[in-house]
């Protein structure tokens, strides 16, 4: 397949640069590729299109202050760094900007208490950088990192925790996982009164998020790999929900890579955790999800491929092109789409 398949048109305009409260006012977007149905509502209204038995599975991860500035030793260029896995003891992978200078053997200084060496260039374009302190390096990172975010948002952050889930555990993630920016705390309890089941997994989101796809047919792009964990217990809770005959329910494009990554065959899932390069576009068999609730996604991008394997690439630019006419907020602080079920196959 081309990668001008997946391109669609988006008026800058409609890329949110804040998000909005409470986080469940956001609207929805309700898909059925089965009956190629397209219905407009809100996000608090999810629980109607969701059943007792049900079963959403959310990426715990947080988001690290991952983006440092610092400058080079001797000269006092200003250096950003971007943090995407700790490799090893204090190696870090990251991005460096700019990158022309950011050869081996370069020191940058961030303030007084933390340095870095550029010790060796990646495959993907990254660095690897030692880093020399005193102390915690975590709590260093909390008190000199800022939180990325993506490019294409312009506004400054004011609170750090709106780029967050509000069920975060696992610190890791380069970014968030923006589908479960819509969740409250409230909503997800009348989730589980109602009747439907709530599970957890890892995925922490790395260098593949940020790498645009450049080779024109997209089965020659190779994905960044990224470390992932599900617990036995959330694997137990998934095998379950398909037993009883009921829906498993991916809460963003990570859980439904999480969740195919770790599936032995059709319905079969267990406890396990490692580094995945799963690449999902159409044509892919799904063996564990059931239904997703998304963000919506940038043009040629990896993640609008997925969803196109999920619901049929024709339908899903058709129900793009009606939310730029309906004027749905974009992106990471934007609007949501829930996909009842996958496309007929």
């Amino acid at each position: 397949m081309l990668l001008t398949e997946f391109d669609y048109e988006l008026p800058e305009e409609l890329i949110a640069q804040t998000p909005i409260e409470p986080r469940n006012s956001s609207r929805l977007m309700v898909l059925d590729p089965g009956k190629q149905t397209i219905a407009n509502s809100r996000f608090s209204d999810l629980q109607q299109f969701l059943e007792p038995g049900d079963t959403l599975i959310f990426n715990d991860t947080r988001v690290m202050p991952a983006r440092l500035i610092g400058h080079r030793q001797p000269t006092g260029g200003r250096v950003e760094v971007f943090l995407l896995r700790c490799v090893k003891g204090n190696i870090w992978e990251t991005l460096v900007k700019p990158g022309k200078k950011a050869l081996p053997g370069m020191v940058i200084r961030f303030g007084q208490e933390l340095t870095g060496e550029i010790i060796e260039a990646t495959d993907f374009g990254g660095r690897l950088i030692r880093f020399s302190y005193a102390g915690s390096f975590t709590e260093i990172l909390d008190r000199l990192g800022e939180t990325p975010l993506p490019p294409y948002i312009h506004e400054k952050l004011t609170d750090r925790e709106r780029y967050q889930t509000v069920y975060n555990r696992e610190s890791g993630s380069a970014a968030a996982p923006t589908a479960g920016l819509h969740f409250t705390r409230e909503q997800m309890e009348q989730l589980k009164k109602y009747g439907v089941n709530l599970g957890f997994l890892t995925l922490h989101v790395g260098l593949g998020t940020f790498r645009p796809v450049k080779t024109e047919r997209i089965e020659d792009h190779t994905m960044h790999r990224e470390y992932y964990s599900i617990s036995e217990e959330t694997a137990r809770l998934v095998r379950e929900t398909k037993a009883l005959g009921h829906r498993v329910i991916a809460v963003g494009t990570t859980s439904i890579r999480t969740l195919e990554a770790a599936a032995n065959k059709k319905n079969d899932i267990v406890g396990k955790s490692g580094w995945t390069e799963i690449f999902i576009y159409p044509g892919y068999e799904f063996k564990i999800v059931d239904a997703v609730v998304t963000n919506f996604h940038l043009p040629t991008s990896t993640l609008i491929m997925l969803i196109s394997a999920f619901a049929g690439r024709d339908f899903v630019l058709q129900a793009y092109r009606q939310a730029v006419r309906d004027r749905y907020r974009f992106f990471s602080f934007g609007d949501a789409m829930f996909i009842t079920s996958p496309a007929q196959r």
